[in-house]
């Protein structure tokens, strides 16, 4: 029941820092998804840097299911990627589309690998 209880708390928590940095960021620039891309990649990130000290070092279960499954999982928001390109592409914003498809993907794989060369 303790880990039900942590991945519901870390999902909780990471869904709500999503939806801050979407207040704060998406104001400033509406017309790209910056908020989405920020938040993925920050979540690729923390997931790289728990995944390489849990490569090094060990991770206690606890924490991998709080950080990892609930925070990682709340905070990151493929559904909303892929939303949000869609839209931009509805909307005659093709060029926009295709840089945030091919943006996401190239800097959330880099911010993964960046955080497993911490413990690497």
């Amino acid at each position: 029941m303790l880990y039900f209880f942590l991945v519901f708390v870390g999902g909780g928590l990471g869904s709500v820092a999503r939806w801050g940095l979407s207040l704060t960021l998406q104001p400033l620039l509406p017309r790209f998804p910056w908020a989405t891309l920020t938040a993925n990649a920050l979540a690729c990130f923390v997931m790289g840097t728990l995944l390489g000290y849990q490569l090094s070092m060990g991770v206690v279960e606890q924490r991998r299911l709080f950080l990892a499954v609930g925070f990682c999982g709340g905070f990151s928001t493929f559904s909303t990627f892929t939303a949000e390109s869609l839209l931009l592409w509805q909307n005659g914003q093709q060029t926009l589309a295709a840089l945030n498809v091919l943006v996401s993907l190239v800097l959330c794989f880099a911010c993964l690998l960046l955080g497993l060369k911490i413990f690497g």
